[in-house]
C-alpha cells in the first residue's frame, strides 16, 4: 500500500464516522485556538509596550546622582549636578546628542474652569487609560532631543529660559487638547501653583491622538528645570542622556568615569545605565507570562491527545477483522502502522486548521478590545500550531497503531 492509498483510506474512515470525528477534532481545536490566542495577545502586548518605548526614542541613558550631604542644622543639602553634567556632555559631541533633567513637578495647573486638581485618571473595562491630568516635567533646552519630540507649534525651550528663570512651558499634543481643545495654545497663560506660565510651544504627537497610549506618552507639560524654585520637586538628581547611534557603550563609559572623578561615594553615589535594559527585562517578564499561560492552555491539548488515543483504540477494535485480512494477504506491519498514524495525524491536523482559524479570530478580537490594534498571529505561531497538532496525532496514535500491527492474522480473522 502506498502513501496515497493510506490517505484515501484514512479519509474514508474519518468521513464514515462523522460525529465521532467531529468530536475528536473539537478536542484538538479548542487547545490550539487557546494557545494561539494567548501567544498572539501577549505578542500584541509586547508590541504595544515597544511602541511606547519607541515613541520615547532609542539610545537613551539614565543617570542618577544622589548625595547625603547635610548642613550644620542637619538639613539635607541639594547640589545642582546638572550644570556640571551639561557642560561635560557638551564636550562629548561625538557620542552625545543631548542631556536633560528628568525630574517631575506636582503642581496644580489651572486654565479657565479646567484644573488638574479635579482631573482623575480614568480607565475603561480593560484598564486602558482614557483620561487623566498631564504629567509635569522639568527639562533643559535639550529635553525634546532626549525624548524624541519635535515642535508642532511655537518654539521649544531655550537655554536662556533656564538661565533667566523664564516662566514658560511647552505642552505635549494631548495636554494641549486637554486644556485648549482645538484652540491655539500659543501665548495663553496657565496658572501653575498660582504662578503665571506662558505656553510658548506644542510638541507634535508621537502616538495616535486621543488613544490610551496618548494619555501616557503625549499628555505632558515641560517647564525649564530652574522652575523648581517656584514649583518644588526635584530636577537635579535624575537625568536623561541621548547617545548617538552605536555610541551608547562609549557614552556610558565616559559619563561613568566623569561622575566617579567628583562624586564622593562616602556621602553619595551614582548610577549610569542604558534605559533599554528595562525594556529587555519587561520583555523577559512578558515572555515568561506568555509561556505560563500557554502551558496552562496546552493542558487541553494533552486532554485532546488522550481522546485521540482512545478513539484510535476503538477504531482498531472495530477494524480488527480488516487488519487480519490485510495481514493474511501479506501486508507488512509498517503498512498497518502507517495507515493508523496517517489517520490520527489527519484528524489532529484538521483540528489544528480549525483551531488556527478560531485562534486568528480570537487574536483579532482581543487585539481590538485590549490594545486598539490589529493583531495577526505570527507566521511561526501558525506553523507551530499546525505542526503541534499533527505531532500530537502521531504521538498519541502511536500506541493504537503499534497494537494494530501486532495483531496475529488468524486471531484477527476470528474477531466478530
Amino acid at each position: 500500500m502506498n502513501i496515497g492509498q493510506a490517505f484515501k483510506m484514512a479519509w474514508r474512515s474519518i468521513c464514515g464516522k462523522k460525529g465521532r470525528s467531529a468530536l475528536t477534532i473539537l478536542s484538538i481545536f479548542i487547545g490550539i485556538a487557546a494557545v494561539m490566542t494567548i501567544v498572539s495577545t501577549m505578542e500584541g502586548m509586547k508590541a504595544k509596550t515597544m511602541e511606547q518605548y519607541a515613541a520615547m526614542g532609542a539610545n537613551r541613558i539614565s543617570v542618577s546622582i544622589y548625595s547625603y550631604s547635610y548642613d550644620m542644622d542637619g538639613n539635607p543639602i541639594s547640589k545642582d549636578y546638572f550644570s556640571d553634567l551639561y557642560r561635560y556632555c557638551a564636550g562629548l559631541k561625538d557620542y552625545v546628542l543631548g542631556v536633560t533633567p528628568n525630574g517631575q513637578a506636582n503642581a496644580t495647573v489651572v486654565y479657565g474652569t479646567k484644573s488638574t486638581a479635579n482631573m482623575e485618571w480614568k480607565y475603561d473595562d480593560q484598564w486602558n487609560v482614557i483620561s487623566g491630568p498631564p504629567t509635569q516635567y522639568y527639562g533643559s533646552d535639550q529635553y525634546s532631543v532626549c525624548n524624541n519630540l519635535t515642535i508642532a507649534k511655537g518654539r521649544d525651550l531655550a537655554w536662556l529660559d533656564c538661565e533667566k528663570y523664564n516662566q514658560i512651558c511647552v505642552l505635549g499634543a494631548q495636554a494641549a487638547r486637554v486644556f485648549f481643545g482645538s484652540a491655539n495654545p500659543i501665548g495663553q497663560v496657565l496658572q501653575v501653583n498660582g504662578n503665571k506660565f506662558e505656553v510658548v510651544g506644542v510638541y507634535a504627537a508621537r502616538v495616535e491622538p486621543d488613544t490610551p497610549s496618548a494619555y501616557q506618552t503625549d499628555n505632558l507639560i515641560v517647564y525649564p528645570y530652574t522652575a523648581t524654585r517656584l514649583l518644588g520637586g526635584s530636577s537635579s538628581t535624575e537625568f536623561l542622556v541621548k547617545a548617538k547611534d552605536a555610541s551608547m557603550k562609549t557614552a556610558i563609559t565616559e559619563i561613568g568615569g566623569y561622575l566617579k572623578s567628583f562624586i564622593d561615594t562616602n556621602s553619595g553615589g551614582y548610577n549610569v545605565y542604558p534605559e533599554n535594559q528595562w525594556q529587555d527585562y519587561q520583555n523577559q517578564q512578558l515572555t515568561m507570562i506568555s509561556l505560563v499561560l500557554g502551558g496552562i492552555a496546552a493542558i487541553s491539548l494533552l486532554v485532546g491527545g488522550i481522546g485521540i488515543m482512545n478513539i484510535m483504540l476503538v477504531t482498531v477494535t472495530e477494524r480488527t477483522r480488516e487488519i487480519g485480512i490485510r495481514r493474511s494477504l501479506g501486508a507488512q506491519r509498517s503498512s498497518i502502522v502507517a495507515q493508523f498514524l496517517i489517520e490520527s495525524g489527519m484528524l489532529c491536523g484538521m483540528g489544528g486548521l480549525v483551531g488556527i482559524a478560531f485562534g486568528t479570530i480570537g487574536s483579532l478580537v482581543l487585539g481590538k478590545i485590549l490594545f486598539q490594534m490589529t493583531i495577526f498571529p505570527a507566521t511561526w505561531v501558525t506553523l507551530a500550531a499546525f505542526g503541534l497538532s499533527v505531532a500530537l496525532g502521531v504521538l498519541f496514535g502511536s500506541y493504537p497503531a503499534a497494537k494494530a500491527s501486532k495483531l496475529q492474522p488468524v486471531e484477527a480473522l476470528r474477531a466478530d
